[in-house]
């Protein structure tokens, strides 16, 4: 079994899923009393959040830098970082570190395309809904067509998963706002919604979604027990 190395902490309630379901799922598959071998290291998300509300973009960087490298001397085969806006370092994490990043964007990518999807939604951060790191990797590499919402609902978006979420906080009528975006990238075409946020799986699931939900923290453990679990 490989060592599974986690950067977690942006936000802890998210990282916490990622413990649970990777031992879980190390228990279904191999059976027994066996667990996953994990390093972690969980930054203090609050002076990170601060950084990336001002733009400062290097010092969030320096913070995830440290927090790898720490994950790398304990041991880690390849690095899972437990949230989606941070993959924005995946390739410098990577470079970096010499430890191979699995990055949550292809896990999700590829069980779109293995399910016959060509268009889908994304929620997430502002962060992760407009710059390029994150849509522009599901369009240019994986060949999805992505549609996000519009100004106001993507600023609404993200101040619930800041200001709620993040803080282990479920308000019903932030599901409502959600599930009315949600419709409204349905009326738009969209065969699925990215869940791109590590947290958005605790306010929405699919028994309240019009549309297919792609919940990336359940995607990314599953594609991180496959790499775990091999033999290659």
């Amino acid at each position: 079994m490989k060592t599974i190395g986690i950067l977690g902490g942006m936000s802890w309630e998210s990282t916490l899923l990622y413990y649970k379901w990777l031992n879980e799922g190390v228990r279904e598959r191999l059976g027994g009393l066996n667990s996953a071998r994990i390093v972690m290291h969980s930054v203090n998300f609050h002076p990170v959040e601060e950084a990336m509300a001002a733009g400062d973009w290097e010092t969030v960087a320096s913070h995830l830098v440290d927090g790898a490298h720490s994950v790398r001397k304990g041991g880690a085969d390849f690095l899972v970082i437990a949230t989606n806006t941070m993959h924005k370092f995946a390739e410098r994490l990577e470079a970096e570190t010499g430890v191979p990043v699995l990055h949550i964007v292809d896990a999700t990518a590829e069980y779109a395309k293995a399910m016959g999807m060509h268009t889908v939604g994304l929620l997430g951060t502002a962060f992760t809904m407009e710059q390029d790191f994150y849509k522009g990797r599901l369009e240019q590499k994986h060949g999805l067509k992505v549609l996000t919402p519009d100004t106001s609902d993507r600023s609404l978006v993200h101040k619930v998963i800041f200001k709620e979420l993040c803080c282990g906080q479920v308000c019903t009528n932030s599901r409502e706002e959600y599930i009315r975006i949600i419709n409204g990238m349905e009326q738009q075409g969209a065969q699925a919604v990215i869940l791109g946020c590590t947290e958005i799986c605790i306010l929405v699931d699919s028994g309240c979604s019009p549309l297919p939900l792609l919940d990336t923290t359940h995607l990314h453990v599953q594609a991180a027990l496959n790499r775990a679990l091999s033999e290659g």
